[in-house]
Order: structure tokens, then C-alpha cells, then sequence
């Protein structure tokens, strides 16, 4: 597994640890310089704890993209019992970095959309590195729209670092597409739950991130522009990234705070790559018993406070 700078002392106890256990299997009684293996379980189970718990906003970020962590496909494919995938946007293409289709969740129907990062250099180049063109965002919104024909609830998974920046987007109208994404996901007659995975970066994230629950799982981050963007922005250089990520408040304890979201899905200590298994149950959870409330309710009503949240966003008296 990745391990990240700010790890390495949990890494090198867990060495330690490892080489204590095979001292042991050999017939050796002696702990690693001089501790029991007791001692040594307990130290790196309070190192974890002191370090997971006092995590920098910039360190949040760099748990968020942890080449380890769990992918959109990921999910869909631990959550769902089933999944047919569903491809382009009847215009130009299929955009590979928007994956979407419909699926069964404990044999309730849904339609799930996300961005999808690749695992490797030639996956990341399918994938466009999670950045969707145009098309991706009106794939997405050609399947919401196949959603609400149908009565089924739509589940996003956000994970990108930003809709694609290139010229050819522009040139298709990369912000006619999220824009037109916000306004009809605003009054979309079926439940809505946005649940933000891993990077949740400016447009590109808002672009499927309109829903009746946004949530954000404990180790992600969400807001209008990357630390290191803010940062260039700022005093042209990348050396201030950590004073930028502490500046935007992004991570999910201020992001519920502020009341820009709805919830937060705890992790696994150290993130959900360590424990994928039960992260997988636990997002498995909260959707069902969130959908068992958004499909409680009246379409209108949905909407309306629906709307009501979002136009209540950096309001002040």
C-alpha cells in the first residue's frame, strides 16, 4: 500500500510490529528492542489515533486522493446487486470519465452516476484523469431525466478534480452543460443523493452535486478550487498549498458546519482504502436509509426543500 509523508512513523511501527510477530514464530520471546508485543500493538494503536484524529485540512487532501482508495466502479460494484452500464450522450460521444447506469440496491432500483478515475497511467488516460468533458455532464443528465421517467432515485458518487479544462471543452460548451445540469437537477420529481467520494473540485463537482442529501465521507474535501490552484492564484507558486487548504475550509467537519452539507459518512481509520470492506457496507447503509426517507415524501415537497436548501447557501443577516 501507498503510504503517504505524514504515515511514515505509523509505517515504520508497523514494521516493527511485523518483525516482533515473525521473532515470536520463531521461538523468540523478545519483543522488537524491547517491547513486549502488547506494548508494541498498544503504541501504534495510540499513534493511529493521535494521528487520524488531528488530520491538517491538507493532509485530508492527500487522504482524498490516495491512489489506494476506492473508485466510483468501486462502489457500484460492492453496493449493487446489479449494474448495466449506460453509455453517451446522444450528441458527441461517450465520455469515459462519467459512468453511469441502473442498478439495484437490496433489490431496490436506482440510477447511479460518478466520475471515475483510472488506477494507472493508461486507465487515467481512458479516464481523463476524473475530468468530464461536456458530454459527460449531459450523459449524466440524459440518464437523471431516464430516471425520473421511470420513478427511480439517482445516487451520484463525486470524484474529480475538476470538469476538463481543455479548449475543445470550452468550445462545447463545458459551462452551458454544468449549468444546465444545476438548474434541471434542482427540480428533478425523484430523490436525489450526491455523495462526494474523494475530490470534490469547483464546477466539475457541482455538476452532478445538486440532490436532496449531499453527503461527504470523512477523509474527502469540496469546494471551488483546488488547494494548489488557489494557491498559484494567490502568490503565483504551489509552496503555499497548505496555507490555501487551511484558508478554503474544505474538508467535511467545516463543510457541515457551514451548512453546505447534509452529512458525513465516518472512515475507517487511516481512510477507506484500509478497510474497503466495511466502507463499502457503511455507504451501503446510508443510502438505504436515506432513499427510505426521500421516498417518504411528496415530489413536490422534495423539491421545493430541495431549492429552499440551496438558495439558503451563503446567505447572512
Amino acid at each position: 500500500m501507498h503510504v503517504l509523508e505524514f504515515e511514515k512513523p505509523v509505517k515504520e511501527l508497523e514494521e516493527q510490529l511485523e518483525k516482533a510477530r515473525e521473532s515470536m514464530s520463531n521461538g523468540d520471546s523478545d519483543g522488537s528492542q524491547g517491547l513486549t508485543m502488547d506494548e508494541l500493538e498498544k503504541n501504534l494503536a495510540q499513534l493511529k489515533r493521535q494521528l487520524y484524529s488531528n488530520l491538517t485540512n491538507w493532509q485530508r487532501v492527500q487522504i482524498s486522493r490516495h491512489p489506494d482508495r476506492p473508485y466510483t466502479l468501486d462502489y457500484i460494484d460492492a453496493v449493487a446487486d446489479e449494474f448495466t452500464e449506460l453509455h453517451g450522450d446522444r450528441q458527441v460521444k461517450d465520455d469515459k470519465a462519467m459512468v453511469g447506469g441502473l442498478a439495484k440496491i437490496d433489490g431496490m432500483p436506482v440510477m447511479i452516476i460518478g466520475q471515475q478515475k483510472g488506477r494507472n497511467t493508461k486507465a487515467r488516460q481512458f479516464r481523463n484523469f476524473g475530468m468530464p468533458n461536456p458530454e459527460g455532464y449531459r450523459k449524466a443528465l440524459r440518464l437523471m431525466k431516464l430516471a425520473e421517467k421511470f420513478n427511480v432515485p439517482v445516487i451520484t458518487l463525486i470524484d474529480t478534480p475538476g470538469a476538463s479544462p481543455g479548449l475543445e471543452a470550452e468550445e462545447r460548451g463545458q459551462g452551458e452543460a454544468i449549468a444546465r445540469n444545476l438548474r434541471e437537477m434542482a427540480v428533478l420529481r425523484v430523490p436525489i443523493i450526491c455523495i462526494i467520494i474523494g475530490e470534490g473540485a469547483s464546477g466539475g463537482a457541482l455538476g452532478i452535486g445538486v440532490g436532496d442529501r449531499v453527503l461527504m465521507l470523512e477523509n474527502t474535501w469540496y469546494s471551488v478550487i483546488s488547494p494548489e490552484s488557489c494557491s498559484s492564484i494567490l502568490w503565483r507558486s504551489w509552496d503555499y498549498k497548505e496555507v490555501a487548504a487551511e484558508a478554503l475550509q474544505l474538508t467535511s467537519n467545516t463543510m457541515l458546519g457551514h451548512g453546505l452539507i447534509d452529512g458525513i459518512i465516518p472512515e475507517p481509520m487511516g481512510g477507506a482504502h484500509y478497510d474497503v470492506s466495511n466502507m463499502f457496507n457503511t455507504i451501503k447503509t446510508r443510502i438505504i436509509e436515506e432513499l427510505s426517507v426521500l421516498n417518504a415524501m411528496d415530489a413536490d415537497e422534495r423539491i421545493n426543500t430541495r431549492i429552499e436548501k440551496f438558495s439558503n447557501m451563503g446567505t447572512y443577516a
